[in-house]
């Protein structure tokens, strides 16, 4: 996957993830506040598998949380997005300074048109019992069915200190279509054994290596509701 993400990166300038630097910081783009309405959602946690050879742990294949429909929705400058999914990545996939947190969560919404905005959560080692934790207690089998989580906050999911970095990229997988919103939020704590739990079922990981910036700016969002 690094070799075909390779050379898509070079025929597309607006490639995920990226390696933030201090350089690429704007605090000067004039943007609408993200609006955040989470609530209250049965959730099932899937593998998937992009083979389905259970010998190969492709880097495009993830432990991805399944909602119900309307469960949770974001607006920004007056589009609505609906919350689709969430899923994983070890190390995460987004750099900060060059360096990446153990894992990285990602909760990928939709508009009425299909256009995406993905929120990105670095997910570091401290504490425990959150929402992820939680999530990611049982793991399900690759090739296997889904696993219960049951009744979850999707609110416990996000940090507390929701300011944001925002930057126009792409997926992260194959086709790698470019026109996605990122909006990165600051770290999450989760307990250490399932950090543990998910690299050991990802052993070699499953993130894409970071893409050329190509003169974007990263901008600094102070507001989030």
């Amino acid at each position: 996957m690094l070799t075909a993400g390779g050379s898509v990166a070079q025929s597309l300038p607006r490639q995920s993830p990226i390696n933030i630097t201090a350089a690429a910081l704007r605090a000067d783009w004039p943007s609408s506040p993200l609006r955040i309405d989470y609530g209250w959602t049965d959730v099932s946690l899937e593998y998937v598998s992009r083979d389905g050879d259970r010998a190969v742990r492709g880097e495009e294949e993830t432990e991805q949380g399944m909602v119900e429909p309307g469960a949770g929705r974001v607006a920004l400058a007056g589009v609505r997005y609906d919350l689709v999914q969430f899923h994983f990545h070890t190390p995460a996939e987004h750099r900060f300074g060059g360096l990446a947190a153990p894992m990285e969560l990602h909760l990928v919404h939709r508009d009425a048109t299909g256009k995406l905005l993905v929120i990105g959560v670095p997910l570091v080692v401290g504490g425990g019992g959150s929402t992820v934790d939680t999530v990611l207690r049982t793991l399900a089998p690759e090739c296997g069915p889904a696993v219960a989580v049951g009744r979850i906050d999707l609110n416990g999911l996000l940090p507390a200190e929701r300011s944001s970095l925002r930057y126009d990229g792409s997926l992260t997988t194959a086709p790698f279509t470019e026109g996605v919103r990122w909006v990165l939020m600051r770290e999450k704590h989760v307990a250490a054994a399932t950090v543990a739990r998910f690299q050991e079922l990802f052993a070699d990981g499953n993130s894409r290596q970071a893409q050329p910036l190509n003169g974007r700016g990263v901008h600094i969002e102070p507001d989030v509701w």
